[in-house]
């Protein structure tokens, strides 16, 4: 019926935790432009990919368990550490201040 030895797997499970990440840390990229992010999810699924293709499927999975220790240290130490909440980007303006970007105010309609 179908099988986990194909590279449509590997694509399957890279969009799944590209998807998971975006819903549990998708804040921390509000700022970037639609095209950015979409950038990154593709380029981040191809390394994913490529990775399974030309070195093994192991070694795309030791990059996952490289990108989660990533993950933990940024989010779990390094943000709470200099005053951001690892999960909400909170405050805010700390968050944008560490990044390095100028906050972005909504516009309103009558600035059009």
């Amino acid at each position: 019926m179908w099988g986990t030895d194909t590279y449509w797997f590997d694509v399957a499970v890279a969009t799944s935790a590209l998807t998971l990440g975006h819903l549990v840390f998708g804040r921390f990229g509000e700022h970037l432009s639609p095209w950015r992010r979409f950038f990154k999810a593709v380029m981040g699924i191809g390394i994913i990919v490529g990775t399974a293709v030309f070195a093994g499927r192991e070694w795309s999975y030791v990059l996952y368990a490289v990108i989660g220790v990533a993950l933990v240290v940024i989010h779990g130490w390094w943000l709470p550490r200099n005053g951001v909440n690892g999960l909400t980007a909170e405050p805010r303006d700390r968050y944008y201040e560490l990044v390095g970007v100028a906050r972005r105010l909504p516009q309103s309609r009558d600035d059009r």
